[in-house]
């Protein structure tokens, strides 16, 4: 789903909301108290924000699970973006981005402190990558493209297993792709690179 309309855009832009979305694309289509608990947020918090999230599209009923007295929601869609720069208003876009990164920047925080009671396995997987370097437009467009391909096969194995009970090997992983033009006058001549622990 690409995203355009200011008024689905700021309904999307919230803490609780991004969980929710973030939520049923994990355990797939669940009621309201099994999002709660999967979130941290009260039931009757969780009804209110679903309800939003459907207004808008984000959502749908899924029909009656085992107990049919409680309802079921599911995504509409598992591929959220932004419309084209161009299509969106700037100002809406920003406020969305704001806190997006936001949460992002707070989950590898976390990482970072959680990091040194993790297997070493795991800690040397996750270990950040940083680079700068010298590119056009269409090659940066190139590379996101690029970072797509190599995710798209795990997106669309958990999609297929979504609700399913998890192998225990497999773990979550948020990966997050910033790509952060400089201004002019901080590019230099040289490609830098960086790994970071």
């Amino acid at each position: 789903m690409r995203l355009s309309n200011p008024q689905a855009i700021r309904a999307l832009a919230h803490p609780v909301r991004l969980d929710l979305i973030e939520a049923l694309g994990g355990i797939g289509p669940a009621t309201a108290a099994q999002c709660g608990r999967a979130i941290g947020v009260s039931q009757a918090s969780c009804s209110f924000h679903l309800r939003q999230l459907a207004k808008y599209g984000f959502v749908e009923e899924a029909g009656p699970g085992p107990d049919r007295r409680e309802r079921r929601w599911r995504l509409t869609d598992r591929h959220l973006g932004l419309g084209a720069a161009g299509e969106v208003d700037p100002e809406v876009t920003r406020q969305l981005s704001r806190i997006v990164v936001e949460r992002e920047m707070r989950r590898v925080l976390d990482w970072v402190e959680r990091a040194p009671s993790e297997p070493v396995e795991w800690r040397e997987a996750a270990r950040g990558m940083a680079a700068t370097v010298r590119v056009t437009a269409a090659e940066a467009a190139e590379i996101k493209a690029a970072w797509h391909r190599v995710l798209e096969p795990y997106l669309a194995r958990d999609a297929a297993e979504a609700g399913a009970a998890a192998e225990h090997d497999r773990r979550q992983i948020r990966y997050f792709m910033a790509a952060s033009p400089l201004p002019h006058h901080q590019t230099g001549d040289t490609d830098e690179h960086a790994e970071q622990d």
